[in-house]
């Protein structure tokens, strides 16, 4: 699967932003996209995930400020930012896990956007 990521940008604490992922793949096969985001310096964390029946996760830091979502007629994935904070400052990335029926597993990550929130 191939990921496109984007939305990513300068704001001010408080203030949202919509990533957005383009992706080549079905929900067919994939079972689960997720966005991750990796501050400075830090490792990659979870931020929130969707699964192929529509279940959500969400990170504890961002419950409640971010929504993840889906627009299957556009392959799309969004992930909507709102009262955003310094602390959410990282680079986003997509991902998609494809599951086959002969159990095998493929892990795909787009190329990461930059989000900054200035305070």
């Amino acid at each position: 699967v191939q990921l496109q990521a984007s939305g990513g940008g300068l704001v001010q604490a408080g203030g949202s932003l919509r990533l957005s992922c383009r992706h080549s793949g079905s929900w067919f096969t994939i079972d689960k996209m997720a966005w991750y985001r990796q501050p400075p310096a830090k490792v990659r964390e979870l931020v929130a995930s969707i699964g192929r029946d529509d279940t959500t996760n969400y990170a504890g830091s961002v419950k409640g400020r971010f929504t993840i979502s889906r627009d299957n007629d556009k392959n799309t994935l969004f992930l909507q930012m709102n009262s955003l904070k310094p602390e959410d400052t990282a680079t986003y990335y997509c991902y998609a896990r494809d599951t086959y029926f002969s159990g095998a597993t493929d892990d795909s990550w787009g190329q990461g956007t930059q989000v900054t929130v200035s305070s």
